[in-house]
C-alpha cells in the first residue's frame, strides 16, 4: 500500500479510545478520525468535538455503525467481552484493527479471531502498549545482549494500588468477572505479555493462588451505610468516595476531564458539585464493602516456560504506589526494573562489577511526556508503518494470544488448586 493518510473509526469513545484518537489526531499527516460509535451520547459528543467528526458519522447504534466500512482502520476500545464479536465483523468489512486488550477471556474466541484474521489478511494490532515503551525495551535489549548470562528466573510484582483497586475493580466496570474478565486477565495481561516476551519462549505450565480477601461484607465497619455520602467515616476511610473523587481531584489540580474522575459523570467540565452529586447518587459512591465485585484483590502466579525459564507474578491491591517492579536473575548478573514512575528505571548488576543505572529521561527521547513511557505514541507509529507494509508487528494477534493463554490457565489453576498445562494450537 502506498503511504497515505489513514482514515480512522473508533468504537468505544471512553478512556482508551480517546487516548488513541488523541495521538492520531496529533499526526494529521498520518491519521484522520472520521467516524465514531459509542452507546453514551455525551461521550460521543465530546469525542466528535475534539476530533472534528461530522454528526452524520457519529453512531449510538452499533448495528447502524457496522452497516458499512467507514474508514481504513478501526480502533476497538469497548468492553472485553465485545472485542472478538466486533473484530470479526470489522475484518469481514475490510478494516485493519487496533484492538484494546484483553482480547477475550475465552480461549475458543481467541483462536476463532486468529483464524478470521488469517482469512482476511488484515492487520490486527493488540494494545499491549508497554512492549513499545523505550524503558521496557531497554530491559529486553540488555537481556538479549547476554550481559547477565542465561536468564533463569523473572520476579514481577504488579502494584495495583489501593485507590485503583477500589475505583476500577470494586466499584467500577471491571469489578465482576461476568461483566469483563478475571482480575489476572484485566489488570495483568500487560505483565504476562511482558514476562512471556522477556522469557523468550511459550509458557508450559502455570500454578496460581489468590482470592478476594478484603473488599467484601465481612470487613464492613459496623453501623455504616452502603453509600459513602452519608457515612460517618467518609472523611477518615481511605476508600471513601469523598477522598477518592473530591480530595484527590483537588490534589490533581481540579482537571476538567481526567481519568478516573471522568468515569463518574459525562457532564464536562468536571466540578466539585458535579462529582459529589455523581458519587452520592451513582455506583462510584458505593461502600467498597457493599459492592457486587467478585474479582480477586491479590493473586500469585508461578510459570514454567518451554526453555526452562521460570517466572513469578504477584498482583496485589494493597500498595501505596502503582506500577511494576521486575527482577531478572541471570547466570552472570541481575537486572532490576522499576516501572513505577521512578527516574532510575533500570539497574544493571553484573556480578563482580559496579552497578550501572539507566534513567528514564536518558532512555525516552524527549523525556516522559507520553502515556506508558512513550508506549502509546510508539504503538501508533508502528501501526501506521505496518499498514503501509514497512514494519513487522510487535504485538500481533498471534503473539498476544500467548499472554491470554497464561491468564486463562492461571485462573483455572486458582479455582482448582492444580497445576495447569498449556496446550498451544
Amino acid at each position: 500500500m502506498d503511504k497515505k493518510i489513514l482514515t480512522v473509526a473508533i468504537i468505544g469513545c471512553g478512556g482508551r479510545g480517546k487516548v488513541y484518537g488523541n495521538y492520531m489526531s496529533k499526526q494529521p499527516d498520518k491519521f484522520k478520525v472520521v467516524a465514531l460509535c459509542d452507546v453514551v451520547q455525551a461521550k460521543l459528543n465530546y469525542s466528535a468535538n475534539i476530533f472534528s467528526v461530522e454528526k452524520e458519522n457519529c453512531f449510538l447504534d452499533e448495528k447502524e455503525f457496522f452497516k458499512e466500512k467507514r474508514a481504513d482502520l478501526l480502533v476497538i476500545s469497548t468492553h472485553d467481552r465485545q472485542h472478538v464479536r466486533q473484530a470479526k465483523i470489522a475484518l469481514k468489512l475490510g478494516y485493519h484493527i487496533l484492538l484494546e486488550k484483553p482480547i477475550s477471556p475465552n480461549e475458543d474466541e481467541l483462536h476463532e479471531l486468529l483464524a478470521e484474521q488469517r482469512k482476511y489478511d488484515k492487520v490486527v494490532l493488540v494494545c499491549h502498549v508497554l512492549r513499545y515503551s523505550p524503558t521496557f525495551n531497554k530491559v529486553k535489549e540488555l537481556l538479549d545482549s547476554g550481559v547477565i548470562g542465561d536468564l533463569r528466573l523473572i520476579e514481577s510484582i504488579e502494584q495495583v494500588s489501593w485507590w485503583h483497586q477500589a475505583h476500577s475493580f470494586v466499584r467500577g466496570n471491571s469489578r465482576n468477572e461476568a461483566l469483563q474478565s478475571s482480575m489476572i486477565m484485566q489488570k495483568c495481561c500487560h505483565d504476562l505479555d511482558l514476562i512471556q516476551n522477556y522469557a523468550g519462549a511459550k509458557c508450559k505450565s502455570v500454578y496460581s493462588i489468590g482470592d478476594l480477601s478484603y473488599f467484601n461484607k465481612e470487613h464492613k465497619p459496623e453501623n455504616t451505610p452502603d453509600n459513602c455520602g452519608t457515612c460517618r467515616l467518609k472523611l477518615t476511610c481511605p476508600y471513601s468516595a469523598e477522598y477518592s473523587y473530591i480530595t484527590r481531584w483537588k490534589e490533581k489540580g481540579s482537571p476538567e476531564n481526567q481519568w478516573p474522575f471522568n468515569f463518574l459523570t459525562n457532564d464536562y467540565p468536571l466540578t466539585e458539585e458535579k462529582l459529589r452529586h455523581a458519587y452520592e447518587n451513582g455506583p462510584y459512591g458505593r461502600c467498597v464493602f457493599s459492592c457486587d465485585n467478585d474479582v480477586v484483590d491479590n493473586q500469585h502466579v508461578s510459570m514454567l516456560f518451554e526453555n526452562g525459564v521460570k517466572a513469578t507474578l504477584t498482583m496485589t491491591a494493597f500498595t501505596a504506589g502503582h506500577g511494576r517492579i521486575m527482577t531478572f536473575h541471570g547466570t552472570l548478573g541481575e537486572i532490576k526494573f522499576y516501572g513505577d514512575d521512578r527516574p532510575d528505571a533500570v539497574h544493571l548488576l553484573v556480578f563482580g562489577k559496579e552497578p550501572i543505572v539507566f534513567n528514564v529521561d536518558d532512555i525516552v527521547s524527549g523525556g516522559t511526556g507520553y502515556d506508558h513511557g512513550g508506549g502509546d505514541f510508539m504503538l501508533c507509529q508502528q501501526l501506521y508503518d505496518m499498514i503501509n507494509g514497512n514494519a513487522q508487528a510487535t504485538t500481533s494477534l498471534e503473539a498476544s494470544i500467548e499472554s491470554h493463554l497464561i491468564a486463562i490457565a492461571a485462573e483455572k489453576s486458582r479455582k482448582t488448586g492444580k497445576v495447569v498445562e498449556i496446550t498451544h494450537k
